[in-house]
């Protein structure tokens, strides 16, 4: 029954990471035509940006090191799907170039200890890193999305102020990312700290156009969360299909949010998505099945469990 209500966007715009982000935290590797087969399938389902694969050293994320196969066998999708890939550094860029990527995403750190742990560096030497990455990714016309992870809360230095995460956030702003998403990395946010950083960067001047959120379920606060996003303005918000992934770095990290519990809430609300959650929940239930176990979504499981118009 769709009720809509107050102070919300009338369409939102979901930014599909399964396929990266999902697929890069399992124990084994999917096979390469099963990763296109996924990309596809969620196209047909309606989602227009999905996030394809990382340019990465294989070394670190073994998981996608086809990258070079995966993503030419992508480029029949139709024009309006869009196949954003991250690139740690210039080599990755180089690569994602040369295959003509068009969407480009870095990943930062607010916290100095995540910061470390995934690249080694201070946050300082991380901006430093990405500053030729973003720039010259812009020569080449590409679009620019800045990841920001630990947002709230950090596994070794606990809750993060949120003039730290503003401070960090306007950095990649200057450095020319077009748009920033905001990344609850370990699933800590509520929605009055959602609400509080929101207010804080916008009183900054970073717009609320160019924000994104990426919110993990490890408390059940993804959805709230969300919700508390969208009432300040927010309508981009990331998801993974079936609630895969977590992250690699961060093991207290469990699976995003899952593209088929935002997409009922937002159906519920009267707020446009252009995705068929039919089509969508068949797509995660085929995956779950390459996967060999039961998709963690609650919508999933409960339009599994009793067939109902979807």
């Amino acid at each position: 029954m769709v009720v809509p209500a107050e102070h919300l966007p009338a369409r939102v715009r979901i930014h599909e990471v399964g396929p990266r982000d999902g697929l890069q935290n399992e124990k084994s590797t999917v096979p390469t035509e099963v990763k296109a087969e996924f990309v596809h399938r969620l196209a047909r389902a309606g989602l227009t940006t999905i996030e394809a694969t990382s340019f990465v050293h294989p070394k670190w994320v073994p998981q996608l090191a086809d990258a070079e196969t995966l993503f030419p066998a992508l480029q029949d999708l139709p024009a309006e799907v869009r196949l954003p890939v991250l690139v740690p550094n210039e080599k990755g860029l180089d690569r994602a170039l040369a295959l003509g990527a068009t969407r480009i995403a870095v990943f930062a750190s607010a916290t100095e200890s995540f910061a470390k742990a995934n690249l080694n560096r201070t946050v300082a030497e991380s901006l430093a890193m990405f500053a030729p990455v973003v720039a010259r990714a812009r020569e080449a016309r590409a679009h620019v999305r800045g990841y920001l992870s630990m947002c709230f809360g950090d596994p070794w230095e606990g809750p993060v102020p949120v003039s730290q995460v503003v401070s960090v956030a306007k950095a990649l702003r200057d450095l020319g990312c077009d748009e920033l998403s905001l990344g609850d990395t370990i699933g800590v946010a509520t929605p009055g700290h959602v609400r509080a950083l929101l207010a804080a960067l916008t009183a900054q001047g970073v717009p609320v156009d160019v924000l994104g959120v990426h919110f993990h379920d490890t408390y059940g606060q993804a959805l709230a969360n969300t919700l508390a996003a969208l009432q300040l303005g927010v309508r981009t918000v990331d998801a993974s299909a079936g609630g895969l992934g977590g992250c690699p770095y961060a093991k207290s990290a469990t699976g995003n949010l899952a593209t088929e519990d935002l997409v009922w809430m937002l159906r519920g609300l009267g707020i446009e998505t252009g995705v068929d959650l039919g089509l969508l929940t068949d797509t995660s239930r085929w995956m779950a099945g390459h996967l060999g176990r039961p998709s963690p979504s609650r919508t999933v499981r409960a339009l599994s469990a009793t067939p109902q118009e979807q």
